[in-house]
């Protein structure tokens, strides 16, 4: 039978491992952590929820409808648009095609202006009808030079464009590729974004859970530390075991990849953030539903998201949860970032106090993403970049995304479907 060795369960692992053994490929999955997801993991503590990072499920993408059971991951939804946050002034910006009861308030909303509505619509529909391929393979410039071409205002750009986009590429100056920015608004104009009831990490356990079911075998606690491509296969040690195998697919992290094949192609310049989960009571609402907020002054924090609003089985009992993401890699301390945070939410809810509110968790993540600037993908490793018998996946292949994740794992299937004659 044909032996595949899969280092690595994030997303990109893991379904490349689903995949192989529903081809009857005898499959083994090595992880070197305790638990499996990569970047997309969660920590349940005290009733509470925390993901690794603020992260969402982007439900229209391609790859989560072929790899993911919505239903079984019992999705609580984010209402679309956002409420626009500075010192002394709050305001709500949303899609009126599908939150109408936010109609009048983005209407009046003054902090774009009424060409910029306009042309968000005629922008949300030219890019319906753009296809993958379209929006990748097409000229590429950045977020911040696309938008002017577009003719969007600079108040557009500053109280909308950058916090939001600064979220989804982590580059609140909005000097990342343009193709994603496309992407990821044609992905919200179709579909929805949401979190699993149990958290982000219910993703990669409901994927061990499809391939463990195809035959796949996961072994968890077991680090690689050198993969050896050959013409006719490929060796992996494991401590003081070398196992032999027909192929090996190197699905961990960019660093780790580089350093077990050697291929230089694979980025390893990243972007960071820090997201802070922060609980209240009851009656310290946001006063936003289920929208995100932006801060349209700066990225102390960039971005609040209600979680205990969005999942309240976030939480447990009735309190709030909102987590803050601040952008970059600071050296502040723990505290001294939630209370730049509790003071700018101070200044966006004057009518509230925040001194009930309590610091639950805080995610550091030094490289949450690799760096996407304006054709960035031309320069990105092939699957088949290292040598002999040896296949790359993981978004760094394709573009950094829960998407691109789960789509590298697919592609490096077909890599070595054809490689070894299946």
């Amino acid at each position: 039978m044909t032996s595949v060795v899969v280092v690595g369960g994030g997303l990109a692992g893991l379904v490349a491992a689903r995949r192989l053994a529903g081809d009857g490929v005898d499959v083994t999955l090595l992880e070197r952590r305790g638990e499996l997801g990569g970047r997309v993991r969660s920590i349940h503590r005290d009733g509470y929820t925390f993901d690794r990072g603020f992260q969402v499920l982007f439900t229209e993408y391609p790859a989560v409808r072929a790899e993911l059971d919505l239903d079984a991951l019992d999705l609580r939804y984010f209402t679309p648009g956002a409420t626009i946050a500075r010192r002394g002034h709050r305001s709500t910006l949303a899609d009126p095609v599908r939150n109408p009861g936010s109609f009048l308030q983005t209407v009046l909303n003054r902090d774009v202006t009424l060409g910029d509505k306009l042309r968000t619509v005629a922008l949300r529909g030219d890019l319906v009808a753009k296809s993958a391929g379209d929006i990748f393979d097409g000229q590429d410039t950045s977020i911040e030079a696309y938008l002017r071409e577009k003719g969007f205002s600079r108040r557009f750009v500053e109280n909308f464009a950058a916090p939001f986009y600064g979220g989804i590429t982590l580059d609140r100056s909005l000097s990342s590729s343009s193709a994603v920015f496309e992407y990821t608004f044609k992905m919200l104009a179709e579909g929805r974004i949401a979190v699993p009831a149990e958290g982000m990490g219910a993703i990669p356990d409901h994927l061990a859970a499809r391939a463990a079911s195809a035959g796949a075998t996961i072994e968890r606690d077991s680090e690689v530390t050198a993969v050896d491509g050959h013409e006719d296969g490929a060796t992996v040690e494991v401590g003081s075991e070398t196992l032999s195998t027909d192929a090996v697919v190197v699905a961990t992290d960019p660093k780790t990849a580089r350093e077990l094949t050697g291929v230089e192609a694979i980025p390893t310049e990243g972007r960071g953030c820090v997201t802070q989960y922060f609980s209240g009571p009851e009656r310290r609402t946001l006063d936003t539903g289920r929208k995100l907020i932006l801060n349209a002054d700066d990225d102390r924090p960039n971005t609040v998201a209600p979680m205990g609003a969005v999942a309240p089985e976030y939480t447990p009992g009735d309190e709030q949860l909102f987590a803050a993401t601040v952008l970059g890699d600071p050296d502040d301390s723990d505290d001294e970032l939630a209370s730049a945070v509790l003071d700018a939410l101070a200044s966006w809810y004057p009518e509230h106090r925040f001194d009930d509110v309590t610091l639950r968790h805080t995610s550091r993540i030094p490289f949450a993403q690799f760096a996407q600037p304006p054709g960035f993908r031309t320069s990105l490793p092939a699957v088949d970049a290292p040598d002999g018998d040896v296949y790359l996946a993981g978004d760094y292949t394709q573009w950094s995304s829960i998407q691109g994740a789960l789509r590298s794992g697919q592609v490096v299937v077909d890599e070595v479907r054809r490689a070894l004659g299946q």
